[in-house]
């Protein structure tokens, strides 16, 4: 099976491209699976929602070759992983944009006056690792993460089908040894298919 690591992140060397070079070694980490990253500040994507993402929403055009490329790159996935940072506890602007874009009417779900809205990305399994900047009690207090994940796995995937398997918030240790971290990263990639992998033990058996 294959995983699409999504990474939002301006700099090569951040904490954020080192958590999604993990989960993708994990995903690999048996041979079993494959994975490729899509770095959207590397690759240059452009997040900012055009008059012609405005006509494909309509569904008056098709939609445009960028969005078209990453449609296709999340076709050839079985699941996708989106690793980013927290900014004003929601995605980076970058983030957000792809979503925007490549989330489509007519792909993504059918908006139908006749049918309602019609979800198109169930086969699609969805596992977020987000990277905070304040502690636990901070986000506990004020309910943050909550509010992400409503904002996130229900305004977004659920309205496309796209189950949200897992939900990580990666913090800041308490002794600034971000070691650790990067060893749970590697191992949320190796759950990533672990209901496939289970199935398949309990097949052989």
């Amino acid at each position: 099976m294959h995983a699409l690591i999504v990474v939002s992140h301006p700099q090569k060397q951040s904490l954020t491209h080192a958590v999604a070079a993990e989960v993708m070694a994990g995903v690999t980490s048996e041979g079993l699976h494959t994975a490729e990253i899509a770095d959207l500040a590397g690759e240059g994507f452009d997040p900012r929602f055009f008059e012609m993402d405005v006509a494909a929403f309509l569904r008056r055009t098709p939609v445009p070759p960028d969005v078209a490329a990453e449609q296709a790159r999340l076709d050839r996935a079985d699941a996708l992983v989106l690793v980013y940072p927290v900014y004003w506890w929601s995605f980076p602007g970058l983030l957000k944009g792809w979503i925007d874009r490549v989330f489509s009417n007519g792909w993504a779900y059918d908006d139908l006056p006749e049918m309602g809205i019609v979800k198109k990305l169930e086969r699609l399994k969805v596992h977020l690792v987000a990277i905070g900047g304040a502690d636990l009690r901070t986000y506990a207090r004020r309910g943050y993460f909550g509010a992400m994940r409503t904002q996130i796995e229900q305004g977004i995937f659920d309205y496309c089908g796209a189950p949200v398997v897992k939900s990580e918030l990666l913090l800041p240790p308490e002794n600034g040894d971000w070691a650790p971290r990067l060893t749970e990263a590697r191992t949320i990639g190796t759950l990533v298919f672990r209901d496939t992998r289970l199935r398949k033990a309990a097949d052989a058996a």
